[in-house]
């Protein structure tokens, strides 16, 4: 009745001997890499296999959603539905004690493989009304991470949802008083759902916002139907939390006592499993959401906790990094006695009682040194600018290795920018920026740089300018213009309509030439580089991916730096080969571009014309190592073939249909016309992806 893999024990008593549910062979796929491979590879292998279903079931930002939370090692806790064990190690390294059910088998095993070295962990596999009469009734937690949505399924009632949660309660410490049960889960009005994405478990456009007319036995719920569910268990204690971009891989999680500024929530392009339509700017609606009040009504996904309300109002991971950056960042309430009253209020606050403080915690032992460089780099920089006009928030290092931050109020640079740009007040821009400039550059050429003094780093209050965040300093002199120019540069990122920021200022009060673009361009890739380490980012691993976004309204939702535009060079064969004389940057043919861009990926659609002598053209995506998605590739309306000799050719590897990986200092890829009718006009049409890459990570594809 009992199987122990490791010190993991699973427990078959109400096995029925029958997996109900599976995603198929890919979880054979799954059960071998984790008999064979430590989680330390798992990112290397989900890089390697470009499949949806290894990223969900292995990623390591799946833990994201339950780390944050103040779990120690005097609780138990229970969790509901646990797969394959995509949050079980986070919650066996936080716990005491951590109980499991899951209805298949093979998912257990997967889970049991893979957490194999945890001593604290059973997993009870069989079908949940049946285990849940034996279980105890003195949990701390109880987690269901997107598993409340499949009650109808298995509890047989009229009322499932109600029903579910009145069982689960009871197996809360003090019945329920005392503990906390956790559900995550999509938000059946999330904003990703009207933009074009389908509703995750029916693959459906728009099914979930038109109550799911084919009921497949999965609900979601908006905001207002999870606290219906609330009510009619006579729960009065709960609160909602929400995950950004979504509950799956989790960067950020607001509450109702922290909300998003607007400008944050600009990372909206992060469905893997299906294509999706892109019907308006997500990021531009969010922030239409904060100002009208409505944000909650419409995030992504939510974050219940029924019961006790957590000390934690805000949670932000950085651990889509190289393991020695990876940290994470939590606005909490300050803790009673010595910290609140005294050593952070004297310290931090200059004797001010202080409620909420900013932490910042190494997600791994190699971020530790990275954590604690800012606290060094506060000290260099309160000495650079003292006597000035920036205020750099206070730190301290708390007994447990983490490092404490003053909370400072007022509105970010960004958000007065917006401002001014949504009442045209270029004048305004104009003096904004002047003033910011002013301010960075007392004491240039001290020999210490905060180089991320980007607008959103920098909190305005009244009169006191404070800096936030300085985790990228230097000891370095690196020229103010430099530091306003990237800054200039992260903000028009965030939006189309910020181009005219960007345009006003570099052509009046702030000219940069083309050269310092460059260098500025050249340095941010060499530090992403950096950071990145030889993980890919979850934008890479979309491209990756391939599943595509179908724009139908031809929307042009981002910037694409101009520099990195001016890299895609086109070569035209009229018959006597290819050469430079015969070739010509992208930029330089006028209205054949347009772009759209994510973080560390460029979007570049073009439409070009050629004449009937053409023979073959090649394109040049970029000047180093890349990968590529071609999306469209259209040859007068006809779809272009993207392999076959004498028809199409790479010097990259060909990673799937339409997705090359290039590890060359010259990447291209060619069509050719001689079994390809020409007219007297031909028209070129492409959509592709672009994702420079750092060379370890190409040479591991390639």
């Amino acid at each position: 009745m009992q199987e122990k893999i490791g010190n993991i024990t699973l427990d078959y008593e109400f096995y029925s001997g029958e997996d109900l549910y599976s995603d198929g062979e890919v979880e054979d796929e799954i059960l071998e890499i984790v008999k064979k491979y430590g989680r330390e590879e798992f990112p290397r292998i989900i890089e390697e296999k470009g499949s949806w279903p290894i990223l969900y079931h292995l990623s390591p930002l799946r833990e994201n959603i339950v780390d944050w939370l103040p779990i120690n090692k005097e609780m138990k806790v229970l969790e509901v539905g646990s797969g394959c064990g995509a949050i079980t190690g986070a919650l066996a390294r936080k716990a005491g004690s951590v109980t499991c059910i899951d209805l298949s088998k093979k998912r257990s095993l997967i889970n049991a493989y893979r957490n194999l070295e945890n001593d604290n962990v059973t997993i009870h596999v069989g079908n949940f009304q049946d285990i849940e009469k034996v279980m105890d009734t003195d949990f701390d937690y109880i987690f269901l991470v997107g598993v409340f949505e499949y009650a109808k399924g298995y509890i047989e009632t009229e009322h499932p949802y109600e029903r579910f949660m009145e069982i689960l309660l009871k197996h809360l410490k003090g019945d329920g008083t005392e503990g906390r049960l956790i559900i995550a889960i999509e938000n059946k009005f999330g904003l990703k759902y009207w933009a074009g994405c389908r509703e995750d478990h029916q693959g459906l456009y728009f099914s979930g916002l038109e109550d799911y007319p084919e009921d497949t036995g999965v609900r979601t719920f908006t905001k207002r139907g999870l606290e219906k569910i609330c009510k009619a268990n006579h729960c009065d204690r709960y609160s909602f939390y929400y995950p950004y971009p979504d509950y799956k891989f989790m960067t950020s999680i607001y509450s109702d006592e922290y909300l998003p500024r607007l400008g944050e929530l600009c990372t909206n392009i992060r469905n893997f499993d299906r294509s999706r339509l892109l019907l308006f700017d997500e990021k531009n609606v969010f922030d239409t959401t904060i100002k009208e009040g409505v944000f909650p009504d419409y995030s992504n996904s939510f974050l219940l906790v029924v019961g006790k309300p957590l000390n934690i109002k805000f949670s932000k991971y950085s651990n889509d990094r190289a393991p020695e950056f990876a940290i994470h960042t939590d606005i909490r309430l300050a803790k009673s006695g010595m910290e609140r009253a005294g050593m952070l209020g004297g310290v931090l606050g200059g004797g001010r009682d202080i409620t909420w403080i900013v932490e910042k915690t190494a997600c791994t032992p190699k971020a530790q040194a990275h954590v604690q460089s800012m606290e060094e780099a506060y000290e260099l920089l309160h000495k650079k600018y003292e006597g000035g006009e920036l205020s750099i928030n206070r730190c301290m290092r708390t007994p447990e290795g983490s490092l404490s931050f003053e909370f400072a109020e007022g509105r970010t640079l960004e958000e007065m920018f917006d401002e001014l740009l949504d009442r045209k007040d270029f004048e305004g821009i104009d003096k904004l920026f002047g003033e910011y400039v002013r301010r960075i550059s007392y004491h240039e050429g001290a020999g210490i740089t905060d180089y991320d003094l980007i607008f959103s780093n920098i909190l305005v209050d009244e009169n006191l300018w404070t800096v936030i965040d300085y985790e990228w300093t230097f000891q370095e002199e690196i020229p103010v213009r430099e530091v306003a120019y990237r800054a200039l540069y992260c903000y028009t990122l965030g939006a189309a309509k910020r181009k005219q920021v960007e345009e006003r200022i570099l052509s009046g009060v702030f000219p940069v030439s083309a050269r310092e673009r460059y260098h500025v361009t050249e340095r941010e890739k060499e530090i992403q580089a950096k950071i990145a380490g030889e993980r890919m980012s979850m934008g890479l691993l979309r491209n990756l991916i391939g599943n595509p976004v179908l724009n139908p309204l031809g929307l042009n939702l981002e910037k694409v730096e101009e520099t990195n535009v001016n890299l895609v060079q086109i070569y035209e064969d009229n018959g006597s080969g290819f050469s430079e004389e015969n070739s010509f940057m992208l930029n330089e043919r006028k209205g054949a571009i347009r772009k759209t861009a994510g973080k560390g990926r460029e979007n570049i659609t073009f439409e070009l014309h050629f004449s009937e002598e053409i023979k073959a053209v090649r394109i040049d995506p970029d000047h180093g190592p890349c990968l590529v998605t071609v999306e469209t590739a259209l040859w007068n309306g006809q779809k272009l073939p993207l392999h076959g000799w004498g028809k199409f050719s790479t010097n990259g590897k060909i990673i799937k249909d339409g997705v090359m990986a290039f590890a060359k200092e010259d990447p291209n890829f060619t069509f050719y016309f001689k079994h390809i009718p020409v007219g007297e006009d031909n028209v070129l049409e492409i959509s592709m992806n672009v994702a420079a890459l750092p060379e370890s990570i190409v040479g591991r594809l390639v």
